[in-house]
């Protein structure tokens, strides 16, 4: 479950930084703000659901699928295709992030 879970949060976390984004560098307007921050408010309970046995681990193993979802959000919502640079960047974050998470742990 968590993964699915990392995966809404990493969704809601760029769309709601996207929105701040928008508003700020392609000035948009600030009701571009609203959406932003119910956002950024879904993605932090999201979080929440995450199984681990603590906060800072749960975000230290979810900041590589983030990585990965904002390479997504690259190529689909900006048009830019990610080069072989990030896609080795990301992988290597996913590699770390499943270390994190699934490593057998001490009881």
């Amino acid at each position: 479950m968590t993964i699915p879970v990392f995966i809404a949060a990493a969704l809601a976390e760029i769309a709601g930084c996207f929105a701040f984004w928008a508003w700020w560098r392609l000035e948009k307007s600030p009701l571009w703000l609203v959406p932003g921050v119910i956002s950024l408010v879904a993605f932090a309970w999201l979080l929440t659901f995450a199984q681990s046995d603590a906060a800072g681990r749960a975000y230290a193993a979810y900041g590589g699928i983030y990585i990965t979802a904002s390479l997504v959000w690259l190529w689909l919502a900006e048009g830019m295709r990610p080069d072989r640079w990030d896609v080795t960047g990301a992988a290597i974050c996913l590699v770390g992030a499943s270390i994190i998470l699934f490593a057998p742990r001490a009881v």
